[in-house]
């Protein structure tokens, strides 16, 4: 059994399908792409996966236990992170005291929380500027802060919403080697972004979503060479160019 089943998610506004019957399984330990043009359903689906959207219709379950409806709190508990494509953090914190917060809030002892704070401010190369306020550090450094809090405890699923948007390429590798090693000791994630080498080097396995559906799924360089997978990203660029 698949450690995450999404079975018909469909999710409307007004008479817009965001999401139209989207299903996938997510398998323990697994680190899996979800990629697509914009508009085509990815940030949408995290947020009904992550509870800050209701389904209109379908089903999630979690270790074959439905949670779909569940609220955020609910499933972090349960341990469904999400890390947001704009970054969430306490800009009037110290960078560590992001972290300490989050793990006090995951149920860790202040001892705990504290140590492994430190731990991740060393393995995210934020040691420097661990008590440095959030809103004083860099974007990226910003956007490694909120990577470590997903982090504090470790999640079942981790759901990663384009975690390298406009992050330097030094900050982009310390995040990638940092999600392999994690994958590489059995931690479960999903990571939407747009960044193909980058999905192509840490993914094994993607879903590629257009119009709400899921348009293929399989091995990633499978999915990145199906006609059908070309088609919705070169007719992307196509509507692009016409706006030009």
């Amino acid at each position: 059994m698949a450690l995450l089943q999404i079975q018909g998610i469909e999710k409307r506004f007004g008479g817009l399908r965001a999401v139209d019957g989207a299903s996938m399984d997510v398998h323990q330990g697994e680190l899996l792409g979800l990629i697509g043009p914009n508009g085509s359903g990815k940030t949408t689906l995290l947020n009904v996966l992550s509870g800050h959207l209701p389904a209109d219709a379908g089903s999630v379950s979690l270790d074959g236990k439905n949670v779909l409806g569940l609220n955020p709190t609910q499933l972090t508990r349960l341990g469904v992170l999400r890390m947001f494509q704009m970054t969430r953090v306490f800009n009037r914190m110290t960078a560590f005291d992001n972290l300490v917060v989050c793990g006090l809030a995951l149920g860790l002892h202040e001892a705990q929380a504290y140590e492994r704070a430190e731990q991740l401010l060393d393995e995210l190369k934020l040691s420097h500027v661990m008590y440095l306020d959030a809103g004083q550090l860099s974007g990226g450094q910003r956007k490694l802060l909120e990577f470590g809090a997903c982090f504090m405890v470790p999640p079942r699923v981790a759901l990663l919403d384009e975690p390298f948007a406009a992050v330097h390429p030094i900050m982009k590798e310390t995040m990638s080697e940092f999600i392999r090693r994690r994958n590489a000791a059995g931690q479960t994630f999903v990571l939407v972004s747009h960044d193909m080498p980058v999905v192509v080097d840490l993914c094994p396995r993607s879903v590629c979503m257009n119009a709400g559906k899921v348009l293929a799924e399989g091995n990633t360089q499978d999915v990145l060479q199906s006609p059908a997978v070309i088609e919705a990203y070169l007719g992307e660029e196509s509507e692009e160019r016409d706006h030009v």
